[in-house]
């Protein structure tokens, strides 16, 4: 049994005996163990260092040849996959790794097996489709938006509804645990929660600062979308309802709205559009991302959310050291 810091046992000197000395903070370890700061750059370097293998294996493969080519302009599921499955593929194994270093269970960095594709991802990839739908009908109603019909017809129709979805569910796992799975729940134990959650929004959109006409309300948009995601992770306690969102927002922008992502034109989209006005409503080139109506939309869906869930679900527990 244990006693409140200050109230000894019965038998004094027996329960002194017991106790088990705290060891000494350093610059590499706290009261709980490694800094949160060691454990999110140990992360990040088993991630860069997966990464740096990969392309060496790559390149060696190819006879030491390296690929250049254009940079792409046109989103396909196929550039998408080869791209997120690999950043997946790392970030997953480096958690794995972080988390036999820091005896926790793989699921407390926010995906756990046993809510996958469950009933959170299915209401946020709703609540996603219906912020692109909200965002567009906004920028329609101001006159800068319209549909002109049909982009694809008969078969390729199911084989592109069933290419795309795939393909931004698995955008949604990559870049919702990249910024909001293992890093936010580390950085948590160090600095809090939003604070961690306003390093790696800005972290998050500044990943974006590199994609063809990115503007400075875009990259804000973003911001705003990774606060929304990290709100969705506060209150549901896990990243399902945030992937969720994440595919269904970028499914509707790209396949089934057809407009750009980021600057990027789509392919084999389901319907063809066009903007016209202001780029501060139609967001230009970039898309709709870029325009002023998406910080209303986002702020909305974060005002009804919030009514909606009331509970802090989200919890990064003490090591078992200290349990």
């Amino acid at each position: 049994m244990s006693y409140p810091e200050g109230v000894s046992s019965a038998n004094g000197s027996a329960g002194a005996g017991l106790e088990t000395p705290t060891p000494p903070s350093t610059l590499f370890r706290g009261a709980n163990g490694i800094r949160a700061g060691w454990r999110a750059l140990i992360f990040l370097s088993i991630v860069a260092t997966l990464m740096l293998a990969t392309s060496v294996i790559v390149r060696l493969l190819r006879h030491g040849q390296a690929h250049v080519g254009a940079r792409a302009s046109i989103l396909s599921p196929m550039a998408v996959v080869l791209f997120d499955g690999p950043v997946l593929f790392f970030i997953v194994l480096a958690a794995l790794i972080m988390a036999r270093i820091e005896h926790r269970k793989f699921s407390q960095y926010g995906l756990p097996l046993r809510s996958a594709f469950g009933l959170d991802f299915w209401i946020g990839t709703g609540i996603g489709f219906v912020t692109i739908s909200a965002t567009l009908a906004g920028i329609f109603t101001l006159h800068g938006f319209r549909l002109t019909g049909l982009a694809i017809h008969g078969s390729t129709i199911a084989t592109s509804v069933a290419a795309w979805g795939s393909t931004f569910v698995l955008v949604g796992l990559a870049e919702e645990f990249a910024f909001r799975g293992y890093l936010q729940h580390t950085l948590t134990t160090g600095m809090g929660f939003w604070p961690a959650a306003a390093v790696l929004s800005a972290l998050f959109a500044l990943t974006h600062g590199g994609n063809p006409v990115e503007s400075k309300t875009g990259l804000l948009v973003i911001v705003a979308f990774g606060l929304l995601q990290c709100f969705f992770l506060q209150r549901t306690g896990n990243l399902w309802l945030a992937v969720g969102f994440h595919a269904g927002y970028d499914w509707g922008t790209t396949f089934f709205y057809g407009v750009p992502d980021s600057g990027y034109a789509p392919y084999h989209n389901l319907l063809n559009s066009e903007f016209k006005g202001p780029n501060w409503l139609t967001g230009g080139s970039v898309g709709p991302e870029a325009s002023a109506i998406s910080f209303i939309v986002l702020a909305i869906v974060a005002i009804v959310f919030s009514r909606v869930n009331t509970e802090k679900r989200y919890r990064t527990e003490l090591p078992p050291s200290q349990h």
